[in-house]
């Protein structure tokens, strides 16, 4: 009989309506289930949403309908909808920072590394984020240090540059949360 090392934690990742990036939200996907998560997907809408390689998926919740206390760990995929749906999305900032200020896994990749310099929860603290003008303004304005690696894993927060990165990023999730804060501060390529 094999154990699955997270029967027992819940994961929510966050997607764009739109435009979200396929494998940064599948392949994560699979790899926390693969270790026994449960995980849900919340979006802005409940409707059929549209990955930019084509993947339809049907959001479990609203945004507006995750309680942190309901999860282990946050994650906000990226793609060419973040900007336009999730950067600014108020619900989102305040659950970002409910789930670092609780010590729970705070993730995103590519472009939404943004969402989280915007909700506070970068500041002082090492990751990375797809490079755009815009993104690396967001970073600055959120004080994050920004560290051009595929994957960088601070504390409690795990950032992925790129759908390149979706395995080692989604793989870093499933260390944070089999052993919370036990690496402390630092990162992983």
């Amino acid at each position: 009989m094999v154990t699955k090392k997270l029967s027992d934690k819940k994961v929510v990742m966050v997607i764009a309506p739109d435009q979200f990036r396929d494998e940064e939200l599948l392949v994560p996907r699979q790899i926390l289930e693969a270790a026994g998560a449960t995980v849900k997907v919340a979006s802005r809408s409940k409707m059929e949403c549209t990955g930019m390689l084509g993947a339809k998926v049907k959001p479990d919740l609203l945004i507006s309908e995750v309680k942190m206390a309901d999860f282990d760990a946050i994650v906000v995929v990226g793609g060419m909808g973040s900007p336009e749906y999730l950067w600014g999305d108020r619900r989102l900032h305040a659950l970002l920072g409910e789930a670092k200020t609780s010590g729970k896994t705070t993730a995103a990749i590519c472009l939404s590394g943004a969402v989280l310099a915007r909700a506070g929860v970068l500041a002082g603290h090492r990751a990375t984020v797809y490079k755009t003008a815009d993104s690396m303004s967001e970073f600055e304005k959120g004080g994050a240090v920004y560290t051009g690696e595929p994957v960088t894993v601070d504390g409690n927060l795990v950032t992925g540059e790129n759908p390149d990165a979706a395995r080692a990023f989604g793989e870093a999730i499933v260390a944070k949360l089999t052993t919370p804060l036990a690496a402390g501060r630092g990162s992983t390529a």
